[in-house]
């Protein structure tokens, strides 16, 4: 299939820009890109599909969300949510605690939905609900794979539940690596180990999580000083810091995705960059939990790949960009900063940090990298070229404007419309569930 008559943004190492461009996809990858003129005349006997000038990308990746929490939205809470530890416990934990396996395959379907309509192509997942353990990666996965999306997925560890859940926690997780490890859905669906947060894990818990692990993997998937308590909680009970700590586990490593890091010093920087593992900034939910400003320009400055995620408040990562950019800004009190870091973070880190747990790259159109494309159906009214469109893509780009989304070289969206599922039954099965759900938390 030929993708024709757009203005392509490559985001490759070149920064190559047409403003006529085709791309020719070949099976689930992309074969060959260029001028619209030269790639029809190379493959004439190749299926054309003419996007009338709307705008060609690569689709967005976000690295950090929670599926489990879709419920939420439109969710009154009766208890307080006036510090990190309550939004968790009368929140979050409130409303995980009452999934059941029916509700995190609607949970997923109704997220994977949204993040496809909003151009997001790959989505790495953090799921928790402690009554519904058993699986539910599983399901999640089966969703994923019902809408043709891209996903990496792992369970929330945690000791708030009981040993009980807890290895059931740790169990699910070691099963499901080992399940992608014999068949990742043709390199869709990957599997990492989810840690909850350093205040919800015991030394015994993570001792039992690196055992389980030896041998298996070294990719963890955990949130570290999200908020000051957790720091504070650490240096009490175990007198050293958050990264220290996890280090000393063998949880810091090139494979894991260290998520949030607000609370962060210069010691677990050095730690972080010792290691190679990136950190996944979240800025609309660290804002929205009121937890601070992670030190993005100083990670940034030692050499640290720092990726983007939602961490579920949003499912539109061009939000997430313009939100990142504004709060680097903002927290710097210098107006210099945060245009180029937001960019950097989203086209270039994001790109690089997850396409490693892939076969192919992701994040960029080029020759050899899957083809995961969307359109957008952007009409500018300022000049728009390859030396400008990143002030484009903050300040006038939004998922709303996702036309067509293309994941594997399949169109799982097009002219807006979801193909695989019937999304409208899908919505009306949710809403209903959620009215049930809202009465228990």
């Amino acid at each position: 299939m030929i993708l024709t008559n757009g203005c392509i943004i490559t985001n490759d190492a070149d920064n190559n820009f047409y403003e006529d461009g085709a791309i020719y996809i070949k099976d689930n990858y992309i074969a060959d890109i260029g001028e619209a003129s030269e790639i029809e005349k190379k493959y004439p006997d190749e299926e054309v599909y003419d996007v009338e000038k709307k705008l060609i990308m690569p689709g967005m990746i976000c690295g950090h969300s929670h599926i489990y929490s879709a419920y939420a939205r439109g969710m009154a809470t009766s208890k307080p949510t006036d510090n990190f530890y309550n939004v968790l416990e009368n929140l979050w934990w409130a409303l995980d605690r009452t999934l059941t396996s029916e509700d995190v395959k609607l949970n997923a379907y109704t997220t994977y939905m949204e993040s496809i309509q909003n151009g997001v192509t790959t989505l790495f997942d953090h799921h928790s609900g402690p009554n519904s353990v058993t699986g539910s990666l599983s399901i999640l996965a089966q969703a994923a794979k019902d809408l043709g999306m891209r996903t990496s997925l792992c369970y929330e560890l945690s000791d708030r539940d009981g040993r009980e859940i807890r290895d059931k926690e740790i169990k699910e997780n070691i099963d499901f690596i080992k399940k992608c490890q014999k068949d990742d859905n043709e390199d869709m669906i990957k599997a990492m180990f989810g840690l909850h947060a350093s205040f919800t894990l015991s030394d015994e818990t993570l001792y039992k999580a690196r055992e389980a692990m030896e041998g298996v993997y070294d990719g963890y998937h955990v949130h570290i000083a999200e908020g000051i308590e957790d720091q504070w909680d650490c240096q009490r009970k175990h007198s050293k810091r958050i990264v220290e700590r996890l280090e000393d586990f063998g949880i810091i490593t090139e494979n894991t995705l260290a998520v949030h890091g607000v609370h962060i010093n210069e010691r677990e920087m050095d730690i972080l960059k010792e290691h190679k593992t990136p950190l996944i900034f979240n800025p609309e939910s660290n804002m929205n939990n009121a937890v601070g400003c992670p030190p993005i320009l100083r990670i940034m400055e030692k050499g640290i790949k720092v990726g983007m995620g939602t961490d579920a408040y949003t499912n539109d990562m061009f939000d997430s960009l313009k939100v990142a950019n504004i709060l680097l800004a903002h927290n710097s009190t210098d107006p210099t900063k945060g245009f180029a870091e937001a960019l950097e973070i989203q086209f270039k880190n994001n790109p690089e940090i997850f396409s490693k747990y892939f076969k192919r790259k992701i994040g960029v159109l080029e020759k050899d990298a899957y083809a995961d494309i969307i359109t957008l159906e952007y009409n500018p009214y300022t000049p728009f070229n390859k030396d400008n469109w990143g002030g484009h893509a903050i300040f006038g780009l939004t998922g709303r404007l996702v036309n067509d989304t293309i994941i594997n070289g399949d169109f799982v969206m097009k002219d807006k419309v979801i193909l695989k599922v019937d999304q409208e039954e899908i919505h009306a099965k949710s809403k209903e569930r959620a009215q049930e759900i809202w009465k228990l938390v």
